[in-house]
């Protein structure tokens, strides 16, 4: 499944029954708590990171991903929007970049 795919489907869920999935129960929770759990899995990724534990890592990494699709939905922000502003900053050192935001 690539990300577009995952996106898709997500997106997909947002209007559905919270009691037909887990995506549609947590965007019925808000983007509040989509952001919370969001951070949630970062945070366990981390932990993986800093443990050198490669397959978890690998798992909290999907995890990650799947809730910041979820978070960016519950805002309305598409992967699209997502991919066209790395497309942007493209080609700018990242030095530069962050400067730039001041």
């Amino acid at each position: 499944m690539t990300l577009q795919e995952l996106a898709d489907v997500i997106a997909s869920r947002k209007d559905a029954d919270p009691n037909s999935s887990w995506t549609a129960k947590l965007l019925a929770k808000g983007p509040e708590k989509c952001a919370e759990k969001f951070g949630e899995e970062a945070v366990e990724a981390i932990i993986e990171a800093v443990k050198g534990d490669t397959d978890r890592l690998t798992s909290e990494a999907a995890d990650v991903l799947y809730h910041l699709l979820v978070m960016l939905t519950a805002r309305d922000v598409t992967l699209q929007a997502v991919l066209d502003e790395l497309a942007r900053r493209q080609g700018t050192s990242g030095i530069a970049e962050k400067a730039a935001r001041g």
